[in-house]
């Protein structure tokens, strides 16, 4: 999968490393919230899968993970880390929402496909 243009490869060995060089949040005063802030990927796989398994999509909810997500790590970089954790299933997703922010434009992330159902919930937003 093609990640923008951000010269910094994410990897399990240095995920950790590249999350804190790159995390930029003022209000911040502790690590258990850097570690808030970086388990946000997690919200996001539950959320869709919510949305998979009812129909239901929380996108409101959705959208602010992700730009609180993408705010504190930068857009390239908060990319590069959710590409890490979160499995190809959700990218149909995923790459609507960056889409629909703004974040990225409808070419990049070459291979996958916007999942209709929610490109049609983002329309009316």
């Amino acid at each position: 999968m093609k990640i923008l243009s951000e010269h910094v490869d994410v990897t399990e060995e240095n995920y950790l490393i590249v999350a804190a060089k790159y995390y930029n949040n003022p209000q911040c005063s502790s690590t258990e919230e850097f570690y808030e802030d970086l388990n946000r990927t997690k919200y996001i796989k539950r959320l869709i899968n919510r949305y998979h398994d009812t129909g239901d999509l929380p996108d409101r909810l959705l959208m602010n993970h992700i730009i609180v997500f993408c705010n504190v790590f930068t857009i390239s970089i908060g990319i590069k880390l959710m590409a890490l954790k979160l499995e190809y299933k959700y990218w149909s997703v995923i790459k609507a929402f960056l889409v629909k922010l703004k974040y990225i434009l409808p070419d990049d992330l070459t291979g996958i496909k916007m999942d209709p159902n929610v490109i049609k919930v983002l329309r009316e937003i």
